[in-house]
């Protein structure tokens, strides 16, 4: 059963990243299909209680545009048993919000930054915005919302020759960097395997500079990342290698959309409704039961390498990581 819950809070994004969606953005939501406040605690308390869930981690869009989001991390840090909490983030509003945050609950903080350079920060993202990522994170860091995380997208011709320079950054501000491969989560459907970036390359590029050490598949469990220690540790980076080398058979996720759809995989194309049931007057017990009957569906793979494979029609800004 799935004990890490990933509940997207909006699917709004004050950055227009190339690999999310289009530079004009998108047709938003309607504001009466998003869950309230009191909606989102419900359900999460709902998993926390009754499917197991120890880990629950608010996503987008971009979370930080949700104006509870404190009351509800405060809300869900008061549930029984305690669930750990954390967030995903671009960082451009992280450090007027972090010590709100850190007060109310908040465990960790995982940032968004693909590139240290100006320039290509507003090719990437079509903002100028990079200097207050910088001090979100560096914000994240000082309340002690750790580790800090980073996660980061290579693209073939715009960033690709970035990673030993991320990770230098990263090792030197204490961050714990995480390489991704690029997946097929963009709303234009433009993304072509042929010129993503892969694990094999990543690691190539960093161990041109750095000596890595392999973690190994125990420690690793059911974290989506293959991690190497860097100059033999304490320090370590991650690789997300989603396309080339998926982890399904140890996947432990189930997510929760702004407006209430379960998903029982990151590529799933079929959702189960929690809100029209909650909103008809459903039971925790008939909320729970159809949450385990959606997980029950999930399949063996998201099946990238099949010929057949067929994009979500969500993009990742409305499903949320």
């Amino acid at each position: 059963m799935a004990t890490d819950l990933r509940v997207s809070l909006t699917d709004r994004c004050n950055l227009r990243c190339t690999y999310c969606m289009p530079e004009e953005g998108l047709a938003w939501l309607p504001r009466q299909d998003i869950l309230t406040d009191d909606e989102v605690v419900r359900l999460v308390r709902i998993a926390v209680e009754r499917l197991g869930v120890r880990e629950v981690r608010f996503t987008g869009g971009e979370p930080l545009l949700r104006r509870g989001l404190v009351d509800i991390v405060a809300a869900c840090a008061r549930l029984d048993p305690r669930p750990e909490l954390s967030l995903t983030t671009n960082a451009v509003g992280l450090a007027r919000t972090t010590v709100a945050l850190a007060e109310a609950g908040l465990d960790r903080v995982n940032g968004s930054l693909d590139t240290l350079r100006a320039d290509r920060f507003e090719a990437l993202t079509h903002r100028r915005r990079l200097d207050d990522v910088l001090a979100g994170l560096a914000a994240a860091r000082d309340a002690g919302l750790e580790p800090v995380k980073i996660n980061a997208v290579l693209m073939r011709g715009l960033n690709d020759d970035e990673a030993p320079e991320l990770l230098a950054w990263a090792l030197e501000h204490g961050y714990e960097l995480r390489f991704i491969e690029q997946m097929p989560l963009d709303a234009q459907h433009g993304w072509d395997r042929s010129t993503m970036v892969t694990a094999e390359e990543i690691l190539a590029s960093l161990q041109s500079v750095f000596d890595l050490t392999p973690v190994g598949d125990v420690e690793r469990g059911s974290a989506p990342a293959e991690t190497w220690l860097v100059g033999g540790g304490p320090a370590r980076v991650g690789v997300i290698a989603s396309v080339t080398r998926p982890f399904c058979g140890n996947c432990d996720r189930t997510r929760l959309t702004a407006e209430g759809q379960v998903r029982n995989c990151l590529f799933a194309r079929e959702e189960s409704d929690l809100r029209g049931a909650m909103r008809d007057g459903a039971d925790d017990a008939e909320l729970a039961r159809r949450w385990e009957v959606a997980m029950a569906g999930k399949a063996a793979g998201h099946g990238i390498d099949d010929p057949g494979f067929l994009q979500p029609s969500r993009p990742m800004s409305a499903i949320g990581g």
